[in-house]
């Protein structure tokens, strides 16, 4: 059933708030080494919306962005740092970080990137060797 009220997050001090609206695309983890290194952790929690739900209500010029590659674009808080978004402008999708709306439940659909891990995981979820096709990846699985 889709969600009627809009989902709240805001960086780690509270100067950036967005709001989402409706349901997700895809939820999952992503082991990438290019988001282990921006999160600073063995594995992502991503949640994709559909960029044009999701808007920042507070704090807009408080946002810094870096894009490395023309699949991402990165933002944070540069009063504290906490990381918040990355627009991927090629799949018309924006990854809310899992961890900064504490009322979406995490229903996590799939692991990308998999042959990347540095945390294998055992939770029966598909591990997909790369992307599903529909991003550009082979969508080849592998083995838990």
């Amino acid at each position: 059933m889709p969600n009627d009220e809009p989902y709240r997050g805001r960086c780690f001090c509270g100067a950036v708030e967005l709001e989402v609206t409706g349901e997700p695309e895809a939820m999952g983890y992503c082991h990438c080494t290019s988001c282990r290194e921006w999160s600073a952790g063995p594995v992502n929690a991503f949640v994709l919306w559909p960029t044009d739900t999701v808007s920042i209500t507070k704090g807009a010029d408080h946002l810094a962005s870096y894009q490395k590659t023309d699949r991402s674009v990165r933002k944070w808080c540069n009063i504290c740092g906490g990381h918040v978004l990355t627009e991927h402008p090629l799949w018309g999708v924006t990854d809310v970080y899992a961890a900064i709306i504490p009322a979406l439940p995490f229903r996590p659909m799939l692991h990308a990137n998999y042959q990347e891990t540095v945390l294998p995981m055992k939770d029966g979820l598909p591990k997909q060797r790369d992307l599903p096709p529909e991003l550009g990846g082979t969508g080849e699985l592998l083995a838990e």
